[in-house]
């Protein structure tokens, strides 16, 4: 489903469109609930990391998992990435294939058993953090800095999947941004425990787009942060355009975004994982970004990751 993140979930004030909506955000949030009581967990037999969130989408889940599977393979693990499987977001499993085995299926305790009888060792779980079928030896979760939780209401009424209380079931946040002592004071507040690491974005092939001007396109979570990033990274970008989270880019679309390289002599550039839904004809014409993360204090996290192993 394509949709657009409505404005209001971002607003530090509660809207009207939230008030109208949060006797349906109860419903969600009894329902998530009750599913959360009557479902049986499983233990996995490899450890399993779990990269997940509890703000909907676009905190950097899928780069972060990238990151866990270079540091286990330096690591002499034989790790893999698991999803449940949607059709609808199979750019971040085409995306993550170029990096390692990935195994899917529609229930992620089938995907992990699949991976062990292949001689992997560990599962890096992309979301899951509200999969409750699934005992997690490592437990992650991703928050953007810029977004927060947003109005702090869950589901439709705001962003969050769950409320902030679910990081007592967390042992590690990471952070996309700069260092916020008032979301730290909020995050240690509901679990004093928790190790908090903050990350952050940086381009690979940034000298390629130098003195180059660029229309930037983007259908992902919060495309605004990718924008952002381009301009901090002082890139000529002379347009921006966002499509809705996983779109799925016609023949038609792409030809308006070629043509209008032409008539303002420029080039397009777009992420990674928007690339990986442009048809293979329409590739050539089109650049993407690569982008590394860099972890502050990266080798206590992969100390607590030598611990689970």
């Amino acid at each position: 489903m394509n949709f657009f993140k409505p404005k209001f979930w971002d607003r530090n004030k509660i809207s009207a469109y939230s008030i109208l909506l949060f006797p349906a955000s109860i419903i969600f949030k009894y329902l998530s609930f009750l599913k959360r009581c009557l479902t049986k967990n499983s233990q996995s037999l490899i450890p399993t990391i779990c990269v997940g969130n509890i703000y909907l989408g676009g905190t950097g889940k899928t780069p972060l998992c990238i990151e866990i599977f270079s540091i286990l393979k330096k690591l002499n693990m034989n790790p893999a990435f698991i999803r449940k499987r949607y059709e609808s977001h199979q750019d971040e499993a085409n995306l993550q294939k170029q990096t390692g085995q990935i195994y899917q299926s529609k229930k992620r305790i089938e995907a992990i058993n699949e991976a062990t009888k292949n001689n992997v060792n560990v599962a890096i779980l992309d979301d899951g953090f509200q999969d409750f079928s699934i005992k997690k030896n490592l437990s992650i979760v991703c928050f953007n800095e810029k977004q927060w939780i947003g109005n702090g209401l869950i589901i439709p009424a705001g962003p969050l999947r769950e409320s902030l209380s679910a990081l007592k079931r967390a042992d590690c946040v990471m952070i996309n941004g700069k260092k916020n002592q008032d979301i730290q004071n909020k995050i240690f507040s509901e679990n004093d425990k928790i190790k908090i690491f903050y990350i952050n974005y940086k381009l690979q092939n940034i000298e390629k787009l130098r003195n180059k001007k660029i229309i930037a396109f983007a259908g992902i979570g919060n495309p605004e942060n990718f924008f952002d990033l381009l301009k901090e990274s002082e890139l000529n970008i002379i347009e921006t355009i966002k499509f809705p989270d996983h779109y799925k880019y016609s023949e038609n679309e792409i030809e308006k975004l070629l043509n209008k390289t032409k008539e303002k002599d420029c080039i397009l550039l777009t992420t990674e994982k928007d690339y990986f839904r442009i048809s293979e004809k329409n590739k050539k014409n089109i650049n993407y970004s690569k982008i590394n993360i860099d972890i502050e204090n990266k080798e206590q996290f992969i100390e607590i990751i030598k611990k689970i192993i």
